[in-house]
């Protein structure tokens, strides 16, 4: 049943890996050759300030502050805080400018504190852990953590994404499954706050039991990021890890395999599409169990709009094992069981860091974003998949829909709800529903086809993942504010508990104790009490 068109050894995925990540700085940029960085703070009429303002993800939203505060050290946050503070400014932060929301690019916001230049990556022989400045992105932590050492967090998939929002929201990735999520190996934080005087302070939370600000730790690991205060370093060490730094962190494989499988929308009856995703719930809830053989692999079903003439399947898994050819098709055949299409099955091996460092495609000028995304307990049932049917191959649709089913569970589901912020630790799915679209007038039409989606597969539940037997509730790193608009949520709870669960009531305890004035805030922030 499988074929495989093509198989890429190293030397081709070496070259498609390298290309934009130079040699990375192992120390904080502030700090180079002894010297302190300069203060850069850019306004209006700056040459420098369309590059920096525009930096988000999301075209709907464009940052328009009156200052944006290019920072290389807590020190120089502290300095920003202070004067947002004295000056009555709206304060936010960015890290690698991926929120899918408006969070950071809102006209409220007045001083715009950047860590772009804060990527230093190095092992901290005093904390006995991996320091990383907030400011750099997963593909440079990857690749300094494992030429350096040998070693890796179990992060995101995207290796443009900045590690400062990710990590604060509970990130997880293709060794997640393995290995975790990225905050159960997060050891410290290093946050400026704004203190019941309204003054800035950078403490040092770590998850040491005697440590007074170990809630604040905590609340980084899943709370989100913006919330609480400016995180600017954070510190990774295994739970019980000791010994040599390379022995302090997951070891990646040494090669891994990644598979696309792709299915052509042109031959997907109804009955294709549901039996194909049914498959793969069945699957994945028989699968994702801790202990499962299955740990070694992680995929994600990409369910595209009908637009775009393919649904995919993407599967990473290691490939050093002597039944990775076995599994791997073994897979493959179990969601294709009964469909009756051939899918077609495209193969690439290499190095772990070659697959790992391979740029995430582009939206090119589909720039324009809404999405929201959650957990699943269960797979999705029968109609929910024929509703999601009906929205992808809808022919007036012209927008890049997609629904986004990564694989979830096994060493995740080993750790209690409450020992991180994030508390879904029983889920077998990370959930996503985006739709990209290029052309500004069609926002309100867009934006209603994914709010149209949403609300017909979580019709029962308020039209959102409200906890329950089958659903595990919302991401923060996944957000949409329409989850704090009762005509869009009718479920009757509140979105803090959606995303937070049981968790929300001990977030509101760190944020009334490190933000009592309420000083770092966006849209899907808790207020103190």
């Amino acid at each position: 049943m499988v074929s495989r068109r093509r198989f890429l050894g190293s030397a081709t995925a070496v070259a498609g890996a390298a290309a934009g990540f130079a040699a990375l700085p192992h120390s904080a940029p502030a700090r180079a050759a002894g010297r302190i960085a300069p203060e850069v703070v850019v306004r209006p009429g700056d040459a420098r300030y369309a590059e920096l303002a525009e930096r988000g993800y999301n075209n709907r939203f464009v940052a328009t502050p009156d200052e944006i505060w290019l920072v290389h050290s807590a020190a120089q946050v502290e300095k920003a805080v202070n004067q947002a503070v004295a000056d009555n400014q709206r304060v936010t932060v960015r890290s690698g400018g991926h929120c899918f929301e408006g969070l950071v690019d809102d006209p409220q916001f007045r001083l715009l504190v950047d860590l772009s230049e804060m990527r230093g990556i190095s092992f901290d022989p005093k904390m006995n852990a991996f320091a990383v400045e907030a400011g750099a992105r997963l593909g440079e932590v990857y690749k300094a953590l494992y030429e350096g050492w040998g070693v890796t967090v179990p992060g995101g998939v995207c290796p443009e994404v900045g590690v400062g929002g990710h990590v604060s929201g509970g990130g997880y990735g293709p060794l997640s499954r393995r290995y975790g999520l990225v905050v159960d190996h997060l050891y410290a934080v290093e946050v400026v706050v704004a203190d019941r005087r309204r003054g800035a302070r950078t403490i040092v939370a770590t998850r040491d039991a005697g440590d007074p600000n170990r809630d604040l730790w905590w609340a980084h690991t899943g709370g989100g990021g913006g919330g609480f205060g400016i995180v600017t370093r954070f510190w990774f060490r295994t739970p019980g890890a000791s010994g040599r730094p390379s022995a302090l962190l997951p070891k990646p494989p040494a090669r891994m395999r990644k598979t696309v499988v792709s299915w052509p929308w042109s031959e997907l009856t109804e009955a294709r599409f549901t039996r194909l995703v049914l498959n793969h719930g069945a699957w994945h809830a028989a699968n994702s169990a801790p202990g499962s053989e299955y740990s070694v692999m992680h995929s994600s079903l990409q369910l595209h709009s009908s637009i775009t003439g393919t649904i995919e399947l993407e599967i990473r898994m290691d490939a050093t094992l002597p039944r990775t050819s076995q599994l791997h098709d073994d897979y493959i055949r179990a969601v294709n069981a009964g469909v009756g299409l051939e899918p077609t099955v495209d193969i690439t091996e290499g190095s772990w860091l070659d697959v790992t460092l391979e740029p995430t495609p582009s939206y090119g000028d589909y720039g324009r974003q809404k999405s929201m995304g959650g957990h699943l307990r269960k797979p999705l049932t029968e109609s929910q998949v024929r509703a999601l049917h009906r929205s992808l191959s809808d022919p007036s649709h012209y927008g890049a829909g997609l629904v986004y089913l990564a694989a979830y569970g096994c060493r995740i589901n080993t750790v209690q709800s409450s020992a991180t912020a994030i508390p879904q630790r029983d889920s077998v799915f990370k959930l996503w529903y985006s739709n990209n679209w290029a052309d500004p007038a069609q926002d309100d039409y867009e934006v209603e086809w994914l709010r149209t989606l949403r609300k017909n597969v979580h019709g029962a539940t308020g039209g959102f993942p409200v906890p329950d037997g089958r659903q595990d509730g919302g991401y923060i790193n996944y957000p949409d504010v329409d989850m704090l608009d009762p005509a869009q949520n009718t479920s009757g709870v509140p979105w803090y508990s959606i995303i937070w669960k049981d968790n929300y009531p001990r977030l509101q305890r760190v944020k009334n104790t490190y933000d009592p004035h309420n000083v770092f805030r966006h849209a899907m922030s808790l207020t103190p009490s």
